[in-house]
């Protein structure tokens, strides 16, 4: 196939962070023309790329939550408008009757009354095209289908896209028990990009003192070993017929990957108050293939000394259940989060003004990030940020703290808000 549009969804303000990503990895891989094509949008990057581009940035990006080949776009006024863009696509390229398929619809400022009847009429559309070619038309399959298809409609402009992912890539195939934890891989990728932390030994050890699951320490671990995300799970596109072609390209790109592991230039260090949480994060970690380059600890992040002279701490900060003593967390499924507990105050009030006084009693000469939700975060750790980056996570903004740790007060005046 011809190189075609791409797209890479993210949240909001990791769209520069995705951008320089995707360019480090197409300019890696030897695909220049590819990594220059790159432009950021609302939502995501675009850029021009080759089924080659797309199977390497499903195997190695961290930051995106899908891979969107684009087979259609055109004007639209209604739902029929929609059909008739839809059957310009050649679908028997893509999947046989005998596949599944399913589509999904997402609207920016559309004057469309109903996303579900627009839907229905992409699906429609597919199920005509193949019925005409071959005299049999796929099923629907809402949770697992071969062929998964995302319309995206404006105000007056549509765009059909292809999902080469299927399941989102921040599930990189070693969680055991879904629910678990609250941050998502790619926003732990996120947070340690916005650090400029890539795991080089210029970059510091890294600590995460509240990991809970161990998502953060996880996500560093196979940065710091050179480790491609995507490596422990399958992706839809090798369901797809222009892609089955490709199965010898495939399988060398991922033994190339393989042969990129190494050991890590720095440690990884992390731990939990709770002795469930601990547990369940080195197993997350053993099953992730980096339990070898985390150091995992039990114990309360405001008893926990610096374990070496300089690094940086990462941490998505806990509020309530895992503040307490040791071995009381809930267990693994069980887990509460109670991060809207800030702002009344009490507990967790005290717990980060402690935190912040152990900082610069211990960590002098660190830098700590904190991704909070609560713009007062600074005033409560009474500390001062030097940086502030915005964030989402899922529907909730939050911002990523930088402080950088002196003993005594911290008087450095914060710079203005980005993005």
């Amino acid at each position: 196939m011809n190189p075609t549009p791409l797209f890479l969804p993210c949240a909001a303000g990791v769209e520069p962070l995705l951008a320089d990503e995707v360019r480090a990895i197409l300019t890696a891989a030897g695909a220049p023309r590819a990594a220059e094509s790159v432009q950021l949008g609302r939502g995501g990057i675009s850029l021009i790329g080759s089924v080659h581009t797309a199977m390497r940035l499903n195997l190695e990006s961290r930051l995106a939550p899908r891979v969107l080949w684009q087979v259609a776009e055109g004007r639209y006024r209604d739902e029929e408008d929609l059909y008739d863009i839809a059957r310009t696509v050649p679908w028997t390229d893509w999947i046989t009757p005998r596949q599944t398929l399913r589509v999904d619809t997402s609207a920016v400022r559309s004057p469309l009354q109903s996303l579900h009847f627009a839907s229905l009429r992409i699906k429609d559309a597919i199920c005509d095209v193949m019925r005409e070619q071959t005299g049999e038309r796929p099923d629907v399959d809402p949770r697992f289908a071969d062929l998964s298809v995302q319309l995206h409609v404006g105000e007056d402009y549509a765009q059909i896209y292809v999902d080469l992912s299927g399941e989102a890539l921040f599930k990189r195939g070693w969680r055991e028990v879904q629910g678990e934890a609250p941050l998502k891989e790619t926003l732990a990728a996120a947070m340690l990009a916005a650090a400029g932390w890539h795991g080089r030994a210029e970059d510091g050890d890294l600590l995460d003192p509240c990991c809970g699951a161990g998502t953060i320490a996880i996500e560093a671990a196979q940065i710091a070993c050179g480790m491609a995300p995507g490596l422990q799970r399958s992706f839809a596109f090798e369901k797809l017929a222009p892609f089955r072609a490709e199965v010898v390209a495939w399988q060398s790109m991922k033994a190339e990957a393989r042969s990129r592991i190494h050991a890590p230039a720095v440690r990884v260090y992390a731990g939990d108050v709770s002795f469930r949480m601990t547990d369940f994060a080195t197993r997350n970690a053993e099953r992730a293939g980096v339990a070898h380059a985390i150091d995992f600890k039990t114990v309360d992040a405001l008893q926990r000394n610096a374990p070496t002279a300089r690094g940086v701490l990462m941490l998505n900060p806990p509020y309530g259940e895992r503040i307490d003593a040791k071995g009381t967390g809930s267990a693994p499924g069980g887990y509460r989060d109670s991060r809207e507990t800030f702002e009344g105050g009490g507990t967790s009030q005290a717990f980060f003004a402690a935190l912040a006084t152990h900082w610069k009693r211990q960590y002098a000469g660190w830098t700590a990030w904190v991704l909070s939700p609560d713009a007062k975060l600074p005033q409560a750790m009474r500390l001062k940020e030097s940086r502030r980056v915005p964030m989402w996570n899922g529907p909730i903004e939050c911002r990523l703290f930088r402080f950088d740790l002196v003993a005594g007060s911290n008087r450095s005046e914060p710079r203005e808000e980005r993005g």
